[in-house]
């Protein structure tokens, strides 16, 4: 405990030492943006097939993160093992790809092994290096610099401000793409199902009961024939419609107060026992605003119709949106 206490402040020095070295890299990578990573935007926005992320050791580290990134913000990516690459993954590699091979020293021999057969299919290579003489550079057809010349490191050896300063380069790539190709949190949602932001943006049509899962009776139905259909959809409610158009609805509480009042009588018109404008919701709001509805109102299901349609279309019950996430 007491070299604890004695180091604190020493540890509490490297790490705010190590913390500017990296912040200055950062600063330098964003001075010495340029055309080539317009040039690289470009080829990336252009490109028909999938942007392949190439990297080994540490460099692939951040080769798989900025995959990830792009794959997850609306281009195609994925990353490649420079190693596997060399054992048939190259052949993953096609002509309509565009190739982001991360090297620091731009010698990498996994790397670079695998160039010349890269250009010869016809993929476009960005390279993204420390070394803009070295071999990934003058085979690339684009050349991203990363001019850190000190690592965190008091050895200047592990890659530490240099893996920071690529890995914000490729944030810096991603977003901007994303933002040319309009890309919007509906399309994150899409690409996250499982994910809070993909929950948060559920929308009712995603969980509504439609076609026969809707339970439905005509305006002249009996009361026992809305039991049945309340009985068979067992969402506990079910609508009263006249001409396609929703009128009312009769639920499951409904039924219990008409029982208690001892006046159970099977063939009554449903449409004297019915609630007139039941609550319901367009189809394509979010779920979140259905379930606030629903908590509002203190109700556990809602009828749900189409933008500029009258016609229901859909029931959607409280546990349904619970079950997708919310």
């Amino acid at each position: 405990m007491m070299t604890a206490t004695v180091n604190a402040q020493q540890w509490l020095e490297k790490a705010t030492e190590v913390l500017n070295i990296e912040i200055d890299a950062l600063k330098t990578q964003r001075d010495a943006l340029d055309e080539s990573f317009v040039h690289a935007v470009e080829t990336i926005l252009n490109i028909e097939g999938r942007l392949v992320v190439l990297g080994m050791g540490k460099s692939g580290i951040i080769a798989k993160k900025i995959a990830a990134t792009f794959a997850s913000t609306g281009t195609p990516a994925f990353f490649v093992h420079a190693a596997e690459a060399q054992h048939g993954d190259l052949g993953m590699i096609t002509g309509s790809d565009a190739v982001l091979a991360l090297s620091h020293s731009g010698e990498t021999r996994e790397v670079c092994g695998l160039l010349p057969e890269i250009k010869r299919r016809g993929a476009n290579v960005i390279a993204i290096t420390g070394n803009t003489r070295s071999t990934l550079a003058q085979h690339a057809d684009t050349v991203l610099h990363i001019p850190v010349t000190r690592e965190a490191c008091p050895l200047n050896l592990a890659p530490t401000a240099s893996t920071t300063a690529t890995l914000a380069l490729g944030d810096a790539l991603a977003v901007v793409i994303l933002n040319q190709r309009g890309f919007r949190e509906e399309d994150f949602a899409r690409v996250h199902p499982a994910g809070s932001l993909g929950k948060k943006l559920l929308r009712v049509a995603d969980v509504m009961h439609k076609g026969d899962e809707l339970p439905m009776v005509q305006h002249d139905a009996k009361l026992r024939e809305a039991i049945m259909e309340i009985s068979k959809h067992r969402l506990g409610i079910t609508g009263i419609s006249e001409n396609g158009t929703l009128i009312g609805c009769l639920s499951d509480g409904d039924l219990r107060r008409i029982l208690e009042s001892g006046h159970m009588d099977l063939d009554a018109p449903v449409r004297e026992l019915m609630h007139a404008n039941p609550s319901n919701i367009e189809s394509g709001k979010l779920a979140s605003v259905a379930l606030h509805l629903m908590e509002e109102q203190k109700i556990m299901v809602l009828f749900v119709y189409e933008e500029h349609a009258e016609n229901i279309v859909g029931i959607v019950h409280m546990h349904d949106i619970l079950q997708g996430g919310l």
